[in-house]
């Protein structure tokens, strides 16, 4: 710290000489603060309320929605082949 002071001294002697300056930064330092504790309650706030808002309703990740329609879809390929398959009997069922 001696070698900052040796360095600005004058920056040093307008620090001294503006308290009022230094008050207004120190206001303004602390607002800034209380406007940040502020934010982070509101949207802490919002997010308690959504999920009291959404609580009854059962939600399903990204992965697990991608897991069933794979599911599903191989399931209607599956069926679809079947399908091919039974009318192809059919007809030669009824050729006979």
């Amino acid at each position: 710290m001696l070698a900052l002071q040796a360095k600005h001294p004058q920056k040093e002697k307008m620090q001294s000489q503006n308290p009022i300056i230094a008050d207004l930064v120190k206001l303004a330092n602390s607002a800034a603060g209380t406007m940040a504790g502020m934010s982070r309650e509101a949207r802490d706030s919002a997010r308690e309320r959504l999920r009291e808002a959404f609580g009854g309703i059962d939600f399903v990740s990204r992965e697990e929605f991608e897991t069933v329609k794979a599911m599903a879809q191989k399931a209607r390929e599956q069926a679809d082949a079947l399908e091919a398959r039974l009318a192809a009997l059919e007809a030669k069922s009824t050729k006979k």
